[in-house]
């Protein structure tokens, strides 16, 4: 993706109570980009959106933003918004007084704050409501009054702290597909905090995926789902087995006591290496014609795919496909060679945190 640094992220430190939050975090925001910082509880990534906002200081470190060093400045004075998860609408204000809050604050006319709340009402598919109280309205609508409210002020970039958190599926759902247009209507930078895998990876131009304080990999979802760096990525991002191996030479990897062919190379010889591969590039089919026989433990259907449990080699596969292969059924195991991932082992504690090699 295009576009040049309008935010970046310097060396942030940031502990609370003795504990160590964000250690020595650098990030860059390009300008007009959909980035996403994922990651479990704990991970650091709200704090990181924090210390964005100006609601959070660290402890070392600069936050420069369109190249100017913003770290003391307040949140009122950066040309930014936040989106928190609970909304924060004021209950005793109609959808056009909270939308025309920030507006008043800033002393803009009456014609220009009717002006913006109309633009955004219709940006936000809430044309009509100026009227009523927020009470009144369905979750979904409320997060779009919290969106409009911040969109008026016309910020460089939106911070958005979980929002779709408290909806129900099919209207997280809806409202990430809005999200994606209203950040391509309005040309301005997303930075979105979320633990949900498949929400980063539908809506983002790039995903920062971390954990323990750490960025653990950042790119694109093709590359975050496809190309994971190391166990922790791979295992967080989707479904996967992640499997002991010992790489043979280049290209030939020991799984479970059974070689199979891959495209990795330079890992050396005899060498112990995790191996990730997705449930749905294992193959099934009759013994004997794979790589390793098995036999189906579990089978549910999930809409789409079936999802099975296959015994092989003294491990449990997970493996997703399109037709049904009953429990008991005596199966075949084989993987595409591009479809099978190898990493390096991490070799202490520290190194599993990061999630990178020396």
């Amino acid at each position: 993706m295009s576009g040049k640094p309008l935010i970046d992220l310097v060396h942030i430190t940031k502990s609370f109570d003795g504990e160590c939050v964000l250690d020595d975090l650098s990030l860059s925001v390009r300008e007009n980009e959909f980035l996403t910082l994922l990651g479990p509880s704990g991970c650091g990534k709200t704090t990181t959106l924090r210390i964005i906002g100006g609601f959070v200081t660290p402890d070392q470190g600069q936050v420069i933003f369109d190249g100017q060093d913003i770290t003391r400045i307040p949140p009122n004075q950066r040309n930014l918004n936040t989106v928190f998860q609970k909304y924060a609408l004021f209950p005793h204000m109609t959808i056009e007084e909270n939308i025309a809050f920030g507006l008043k604050i800033s002393h803009k006319s009456d014609a220009y704050i009717r002006d913006k709340i109309q633009y955004a009402l219709k940006l936000v598919n809430l044309e009509g409501f100026e009227k009523r109280k927020p009470t009144l309205l369905s979750g979904g609508q409320q997060q779009r009054v919290a969106i409009a409210r911040a969109i008026v002020n016309e910020p460089k970039v939106l911070l958005l702290d979980e929002p779709l958190g408290a909806l129900d599926l099919k209207l997280r759902q809806d409202m990430q597909y809005e999200l994606i247009r209203l950040k391509n209507e309005l040309g301005i930078t997303f930075i979105y905090v979320t633990h949900d895998q498949e929400e980063a990876l539908t809506m983002s131009d790039t995903v920062v995926v971390m954990n323990q304080g750490y960025i653990q990999q950042m790119g694109t979802p093709e590359d975050i789902y496809n190309e994971p760096e190391n166990a922790f990525v791979a295992d967080f991002i989707g479904d996967s087995n992640i499997i002991d191996g010992i790489m043979i030479r280049d290209e030939l990897v020991e799984i479970l006591g059974a070689k199979f062919a891959c495209v990795d190379k330079g890992f050396g010889e005899y060498k112990p290496v995790d191996v990730v591969i997705r449930p749905e590039d294992v193959i099934l089919g009759d013994p004997g014609q794979g790589t390793m026989d098995g036999v189906v433990s579990h089978i549910i259907f999930k809409g789409v795919h079936y999802e099975m449990e296959v015994q092989a080699g003294g491990f449990e596969w997970l493996v997703q496909g399109t037709k049904a292969f009953p429990v008991g059924t005596p199966v075949s195991l084989k993987v595409d060679p591009f479809n099978i991932q190898i990493m390096n082992k991490p070799e202490s504690d520290d190194e599993k945190a990061v999630g990178v090699e020396e």
